[in-house]
């Protein structure tokens, strides 16, 4: 039988042939790559055109953006502000109407004691007329005191704003005059007419305070 040898390869043989091999990749993977920078700087072939550059986005800080963005603090600022007016506002409209109705009630207060002042003088009199002993004063200085009196009170009550409605003899007004009761006119001319009055009426400064209780003649 043939004898067969075992022949070992060198290790050293071996690695050399394999670092030969990748370096030979390598120079060839730097060579394209160096080609491929070539024609992208140059300029020349498919490889030279130029990379095309990315657009602006919208949310870039000068784009539209940025602008909103901006604007929000501005618009929540403004609205504090309106806000703030507004609550300003309403408390001096609250303090100002109070202001009036205190000033009012005062100046109501400050009229009814006038008057009161100017009735206090015939309150007077009619209080010495009260204390007349009816066993020595005669019925003539009673009336002719009783008359004095109401003087007084109406030259008080006119100063304050009262004026007396005039109704006898006048055309019957609904609006002033109160009737009671008719009498027979004697003439067509006379018919709607007061004929007499039972119960004075007033005005208080224009005002109806009391309408005038009267008879009204009838024709017919």
């Amino acid at each position: 039988m043939r004898d067969y040898k075992r022949h070992d390869r060198h290790p050293g043989a071996s690695a050399t042939a394999d670092e030969q091999r990748q370096a030979a990749g390598a120079n060839g993977q730097s060579n394209s790559q160096a080609d491929g920078d070539d024609g992208l700087t140059g300029g020349n072939g498919v490889g030279g055109e130029a990379a095309p550059q990315a657009e602006p986005q919208p949310g870039a800080g000068g784009g539209e953006g940025g602008q909103g963005d901006a604007g929000a603090p501005d618009a929540a600022a403004e609205l504090q502000s309106v806000r703030e007016r507004y609550l300003r506002l309403a408390a001096e409209f609250e303090n100002y109407r109070k202001r009036v109705e205190r000033e009012r009630a005062e100046s109501w207060v400050r009229a009814q004691a006038q008057l009161a002042e100017r009735l206090l003088e015939p309150l007077d009199d009619l209080q010495r007329i009260a204390d007349f002993d009816p066993a020595t004063t005669s019925a003539t200085s009673l009336h002719e005191g009783a008359e004095m009196v109401e003087k007084k009170f109406l030259r008080a009550l006119e100063a304050a704003g009262l004026e007396e409605i005039d109704a006898a003899g006048k055309p019957f007004d609904p609006t002033q005059h109160e009737a009671l009761t008719t009498a027979p006119a004697e003439s067509e001319e006379e018919d709607d007419t007061v004929a007499q009055v039972y119960r004075k009426g007033y005005r208080f400064k224009g005002v109806l305070v009391r309408p005038a209780q009267v008879v009204v003649k009838k024709h017919g």
